[in-house]
């Protein structure tokens, strides 16, 4: 999946609900678009939300997906 910043910023905030299992593939589908757009470390700082996710930390799974989105709004 290919998206823009401005794509993958409406993306990550329409991911609020839903089962874990939806979720964590969501988390990982962004992952990889960060990849793809050359932004290793936002996609290591999904995968950190990740990890927070299934620890049932939500402040630190909420952070982190917070950084990732602020720091595309400065890329796109």
């Amino acid at each position: 999946m290919s998206m823009t910043a401005t794509q993958l910023v409406a993306y990550l905030n329409a991911i609020d609900v839903g089962e874990l299992t939806g979720i964590e593939v969501k988390l990982e589908e962004a992952r990889r678009a960060c990849l793809q757009m050359e932004q290793p470390g936002l996609a290591e700082t999904l995968s950190e939300a990740e990890q927070a996710l299934t620890q049932a930390d939500m402040t630190t799974y909420r952070k982190r997906v917070e950084t990732v989105i602020a720091r595309l709004g400065h890329i796109r």
